[in-house]
């Protein structure tokens, strides 16, 4: 590794964390919606929450797949 960037694991911690902060976000806007909101208002949340726990299913999908599938740069 050149030393420019964050090394591996700390961007695969990073996406991980993200992936868990869209996926607990998606998860209360869920249950907001399920239980609490009432009319357009619910099927609005309940369609974010949705995309929210798509995108921390994706983020963490490329997390473990550049960890799975990395290339190693030091040559040996």
């Amino acid at each position: 590794m050149t030393g420019n960037g964050p090394s591996r694991h700390v961007v695969r911690r990073r996406r991980g964390l993200w992936s868990g902060v869209l996926a607990l976000a998606g998860l209360v806007l869920l249950v907001i919606g399920l239980t609490v909101a009432d009319g357009v208002a619910a099927w609005v949340e309940i369609v974010v929450a949705a995309v929210l726990l798509v995108v921390a299913y994706v983020v963490q999908a490329m997390a473990r797949r550049e960890t799975l599938y990395r290339r190693d740069d030091d040559g040996r």
